[in-house]
């Protein structure tokens, strides 16, 4: 009974971190609407700045918000009755379309610049801003090739789920610093009378979505790293196990979550030993049913 307890508390805790962050995540999208359409006379495609403005929208909704959720999609606990495979697709997908917004949001940015003769690609926000969607599509066609198409062997999916798991932690960190910086910069660039350091309403407003955006981060990044909401292994993964297949898993999906003090109050009736014994099954199991 104390388990079942413990159990529906950190199942509670969970959807409280899920509903703020979902919260924090809207309320940043619709800042960064009220900012534009109030202050910065709204959006269009045609050279001005109101194309420029579709920059911080895009970026916000896709490459933040969007990308947070795909982050910890594994982890809502009502998903674990779905197939792992079905839940790699919308990873994926939720994924792909950040970086789509992503794309479209840069090519406003270069528009815009050279529609106004503005050179390019000289601040540090553009440079990291660049190396982040570089590396988010490198990131995206390798999580393609490995863990979505059947083709790759396990053993190398089991070597590059750690490294996958920190890129794209790293990647979602990187674009919130990014934002930061690019928010500060155009508000230093774009209010003058009165200026920036005169704190005016559309200074306090912005500084404020900054705010939500680094609470929005650092709430998918704890919920991401914690162990004991991490998706269990296939129920069904020890049957499907194909004879002398090299376990996945026992390393797999680890840089972020074997935590040696994992908490006490964890989402799953089975104990940390008994899933560990069951994690090297998931990955190999799941393979062999595609």
């Amino acid at each position: 009974a104390a388990h079942g307890a413990r159990k529906m508390e950190g199942y509670g805790r969970f959807l409280a971190l899920l509903a703020s962050a979902l919260l924090v995540g809207f309320v940043s999208v619709i800042l960064s609407l009220v900012w534009v359409f109030h202050y910065r006379q709204g959006l269009s495609w045609d050279g001005s700045s109101r194309e420029f403005n579709w920059h911080p929208v895009l970026i916000i909704t896709g490459f933040v918000f969007i990308q947070g959720i795909a982050i910890i999609v594994y982890r809502l606990p009502w998903t674990w009755k779905c197939s792992k495979l079905l839940m790699k697709f919308i990873h994926a997908g939720l994924n792909t379309i950040a970086m789509i917004l992503a794309i479209v949001s840069m090519v406003a940015v270069f528009d815009f610049h050279n529609a106004q003769n503005t050179p390019n690609m000289y601040s540090l926000h553009s440079w990291i801003g660049l190396a982040a969607v570089i590396f988010y599509s490198l990131q995206l066609f390798l999580g393609f090739a490995v863990f979505l198409l059947p083709f790759a062997p396990v053993h190398l999916r089991a070597a590059l789920m750690p490294i996958h798991v920190y890129s794209g932690l790293t990647i979602f960190a990187t674009v919130i610093a990014t934002a930061l910086m690019g928010i500060t910069e155009k508000l230093i660039f774009a209010l003058n009378s009165p200026g920036y350091s005169e704190s005016p309403p559309e200074a306090i407003l912005v500084n404020c979505l900054g705010l939500l955006l680094v609470i929005f981060g650092s709430l998918i990044l704890w919920m991401a790293s914690r162990p004991h909401w991490k998706r269990p292994p296939e129920e069904n993964a020890k049957i499907l196990t194909p004879t002398g297949a090299t376990p996945e898993g026992t390393e797999v999906e680890s840089t972020m979550t074997n935590s040696s003090n994992a908490d006490k109050s964890d989402l799953r009736s089975n104990t940390e030993a008994a899933r560990k014994q069951n994690t090297k099954f998931d990955e190999a199991g799941q393979r062999s049913t595609m």
